[in-house]
C-alpha cells in the first residue's frame, strides 16, 4: 500500500488527485493507494478540498501533511517560490517527493533539492507530463530506428493566451519570486522533451520580452510586471543538434500548444501538444510523386494507449498524461525502469534555464554549466 500526502489544492493539485484515484483502475498492477492527508493554506479549505478529493484527513497546515507517520509519499503542487521548503521537509521527513516543475525560482534552492533527494536516498521526481504522451514515445522510437536519419534540427514553441489580456489581473505568476517568467513556467516543458529526446543543452543566446509593463490590481491601481511572458533562444546541443525554443503566455488564440519539428536527413517529424493524438510524418524514402506528410493517428499499439481505450480514433487526454506519469513514478518505487524525470535530471533542466536568463542579462552566448 502507497499512503499518499498532498500539499495544494490548485489545477495541479486535482490532477495529482485524479492520477491518485485512478492509476489502479487503469493499470491495475500496482499496490493499493491510499489518500492519507492533504494540506492547504486554511483549515477550512482543506477539509473541504479533502472531501472533494477523498482523502482521510485534511489540514491548514502543510507541514501535518509532511510529519504524518502514514504518508508515504508527498506530492507538492504548490506555486513555485514553496516548492524547495516543501520538498526538502518532506525528504527530511523520511518522505519520496512528486514535485510539480519548476523546481524553485533560484538556481541553488533548486541544487539544495537535488542534495536533500540525494541525501535521503528516496524517490524524488518532478512533474513533466509530457513526456508522457504515447505519441511522443512514438517519437522517440522513430528517431531510434533512424526513419527521418541524422536528426541536425529540432525546433519548439510553447505558446497560450491566459496572460495575453492587457485588463487581466496582477496575480502571482507576475511576481519575480516566481521566477522569470515564461521561461521557468513554459520553457522547462520543451527542455524536458529535449532531455528525453536527444540529451543535454550545451549553449544558449536568450532574449525576453514583457508585452505589459504593469497590470491592473485587484485592490486597485497597478503594478509593474516582474516577469517576462516571451522568450526566445537558439540552442546548441551537446551532440551537435541546432534547434531554437520560442515561448509566450500571451499568444492570443493557443491555448495548449507544444509544437515540435524535428529535421533530419531523410525526413522530418511534427507534434503539436494540442493535437497530441497525432503526430505527422515525412520521409524521402517514399517515391517522389507520393512524397508528403502523413497523420499518424495514436492507437492502442502505441502503448500505453490501451490501458486507456481499446480502440484508435478515441483519443486521450491531459489528466491521462498525469495517470501514465503516476505508473511511472510507481516504478520508480518499485526499483523498476521508469520513463520519469528526477531532481537530478531536473536540475539539469534548471541549470538550462538560469543559463538562458544569464544569456539574456549578458546579452550573450553562454555556456550551460
Amino acid at each position: 500500500m502507497i499512503g499518499v500526502g498532498l500539499i495544494g489544492t490548485g489545477f495541479m493539485g486535482k490532477c495529482h488527485a485524479l492520477a491518485w484515484n485512478s492509476v489502479g483502475t487503469v493499470f491495475g498492477d500496482v499496490p493499493r493507494i491510499k489518500l492519507v492527508h492533504l494540506g492547504e493554506a486554511n483549515d477550512e479549505l482543506a477539509q473541504r478540498k479533502g472531501r472533494e478529493f477523498g482523502f482521510e484527513k485534511a489540514s491548514g497546515d502543510w507541514r501535518a501533511v509532511v510529519n504524518d507517520p502514514e504518508v508515504d509519499i508527498v506530492s507538492v503542487t504548490s506555486p513555485n517560490q514553496f516548492h524547495p521548503e516543501m520538498a526538502i521537509a518532506a525528504l527530511q521527513a523520511g518522505k519520496h517527493v512528486w514535485c510539480e516543475k519548476p523546481m524553485a525560482p533560484a538556481l541553488a534552492e533548486s541544487q539544495a533539492m537535488t542534495e536533500a533527494a540525494r541525501q535521503s536516498r528516496k524517490v524524488a521526481v518532478l512533474g513533466y507530463n509530457y513526456i508522457q504522451s504515447p505519441a511522443f514515445r512514438h517519437i522517440r522510437q522513430l528517431l531510434d530506428e533512424k526513419i527521418i536519419g541524422d536528426v541536425n534540427l529540432v525546433r519548439i514553441e510553447m505558446d497560450e493566451d491566459f496572460m495575453a489580456d492587457p485588463d487581466a489581473l496582477f496575480f502571482w505568476k507576475h511576481e519575480a519570486a516566481s521566477g522569470y517568467g515564461a521561461l521557468d513556467d513554459f520553457a522547462v516543458h520543451p527542455l524536458s522533451l529535449i532531455s528525453k529526446l536527444f540529451g543535454r543543452v550545451s549553449r544558449v543566446m536568450c532574449d525576453m520580452a514583457k508585452p505589459y509593463a504593469d497590470r491592473q490590481v485587484a485592490g486597485g491601481g497597478r503594478r509593474a510586471v516582474e516577469t517576462y511572458d516571451i522568450a526566445s533562444v537558439l540552442m546548441r546541443l551537446e551532440n551537435g543538434i541546432a534547434g531554437t525554443l520560442l515561448v509566450n503566455r500571451s499568444a492570443w488564440g493557443r491555448k495548449g500548444r507544444i509544437a515540435v519539428q524535428i529535421f533530419g536527413s531523410k525526413g522530418s517529424i511534427v507534434f503539436d501538444q494540442e493535437r497530441f493524438n497525432e503526430l505527422q510524418l515525412y520521409v524521402t524514402s517514399d517515391r517522389a510523386t507520393e512524397q508528403g506528410y502523413r497523420t499518424i493517428l495514436i492507437a492502442p499499439h502505441h502503448k500505453p494507449y490501451d490501458r486507456f481505450i481499446p480502440a484508435p480514433g478515441h483519443g486521450l487526454g491531459f489528466n491521462d498524461l498525469k495517470i501514465i506519469e503516476c505508473r511511472e513514478l510507481i516504478s520508480k518505487l518499485e526499483g523498476k525502469p521508469a520513463h520519469i524525470i528526477d531532481f537530478d535530471e531536473g536540475f539539469e533542466i534548471e541549470r538550462t534555464v538560469h543559463a538562458m536568463a544569464d544569456s539574456f542579462a549578458k546579452s550573450a552566448w553562454v555556456d550551460v554549466r
